[in-house]
Parts: C-alpha cells; structure tokens; sequence
C-alpha cells in the first residue's frame, strides 16, 4: 500500500499538507478501505482516527471515520463525521448516510426531513437512487408499506438487470414481499439477482425461500459422522441418520 492507490480528487485534498504528511495519510487511507473491505472494523477504526489526527481538516480523512462509525453501526459518531465533511467540502454526496444515521439513531421524523431539503436535488443519479432506497426503508419502519414501494417508484426502476441498478429492484423486491405480493416479489427478485454479479445482496436465498427451499448447513461434522458409519449394518445406518441436508 503505497497510498498511490487513492483517487485524484483525494491527492488533491491532501496537497494542503507536507509531502510526507500526505503520503502517509494516504497510506492510512488506503488501509482504511482494504481493513473494511475485509470487514476488520477495529483496524480500519485504527487508521482513520490516524488520518483524522494528521488531517483533520481534509474532508476525505473525516469521511473515512464516517464510513467506520457507520459500518460499526455508531451512528451518531458518524453523523458527525458527515456533516464535518460537508461544512470542509460544500458537497452534499453523503446525505443518503446521513439521512440513514437519523434513522439509524430512531429519529425518522428528522431523517424524511433531511431527505427533502434543497442539498437532495444536488445529489447525483446514484445518489438519489441510494436515497430513495433508504426513504423506503424509513417508510417501512413507520409501518407506511405502500409508501415505500412508492417511494422506489422512480424512473430508473424500469431500467434492464444489466443498468447497475440490482439495489434498487432488491428494495423493490424485498417491499413488494412484506405486502405480501408474492408473485412480483420474485420477478423483481430475479431482476436483482440479474445484475447483482458480484452477489452483494441475497437475492439468490430470498428467491430460494419464496420457493420453499432452505438448506440446511450441518458443518463439517456430520461429514465426519458419515465416515465413522461408513460400514455399519442397515438398522445402524437407520439410527444414525440426520434427515435431508434440503427440502424443495
């Protein structure tokens, strides 16, 4: 990890700093988002409050924090983060996060309101798409179901599988399934599972259960237990057995 690996737009914020605070920032950074990519919260926690301590007026320092805090399910300390990088940057890309922490944090009233002020209209095509998705959620858990399936209403819910918009026919998916719209549920489930290529939802396992198949993971063990069985008698096999490892 060099901290070569960043993006321009970061270099460019880091050049406020010496050179070798830069580079290692940087360096802090980069391990930052290999630690979350592997899903080692306290060490990416680790270099982001490092990176804040030298740069703490960079807005890319203050969003890695951010993006800990929230991953770790500390939603207030990421809020914060969040709206520290938007006063240092002027850029409201992270208001789907931060409407997402007011939820997180059980104040929706102040999340919906969040998600209507004049910063939402800035927001890129993605972003917006992010931010219905989390409006929906909302909705849900104010028990407003047919809001939240209106709320994903937007246009590029009618895009192919292979838009890059499998999120998106996911919630509608999932919405369409807690109303008990079976049937839609599983072709907007198959959408999703369409354009999810790198199997970043369980589309595939929710399509399974409104199959009815559920597998059944027994461990290593009972492979263990086959082998030690392998040559018992029939009424052996019979008292020994585990039942079916799935069901259709």
């Amino acid at each position: 990890m060099t901290g070569k690996e960043l993006d321009r737009s970061i270099h460019q914020q880091l050049r406020t700093l010496s050179k070798e605070n830069a580079e290692g920032v940087a360096q802090h950074l980069v391990m930052v988002s290999a630690h979350l990519e592997a899903d080692d919260i306290d060490a990416a926690l680790a270099h982001a409050e490092t990176a804040v301590r030298r740069a703490g007026r960079v807005p890319a320092a203050r969003e890695a924090l951010g993006m800990v805090a929230y991953r770790s399910g500390d939603f207030a300390r990421a809020l914060t983060e969040f709206r520290t990088v938007r006063r240092l940057s002027g850029s409201s890309h992270l208001l789907p996060l931060m409407v997402d922490c007011e939820r997180g944090l059980g104040r929706h009233g102040r999340a919906l309101d969040l998600a209507v002020t004049p910063e939402a209209r800035t927001l890129s095509e993605s972003e917006r798409l992010e931010l219905a998705i989390v409006v929906s959620g909302i909705r849900r858990d104010l028990g407003q179901d047919d809001a939240a399936l209106l709320a994903l209403q937007v246009p590029a819910l009618k895009r192919g599988p292979q838009a890059g918009v499998f999120r998106l026919h996911y919630a509608y998916a999932d919405t369409l399934a807690g109303l008990g719209r079976t049937d839609e549920a599983r072709e907007w489930f198959l959408k999703a599972v369409e354009g999810d290529v790198e199997g970043e939802t369980d589309a595939v396992e929710r399509l399974e259960e409104l199959d009815g198949i559920s597998i059944i993971d027994t461990g290593d063990d009972e492979l263990d237990d086959v082998d030690e069985v392998e040559g018992a008698t029939p009424a052996d096999d019979d008292a020994s057995t585990d039942g079916p490892r799935s069901a259709g």
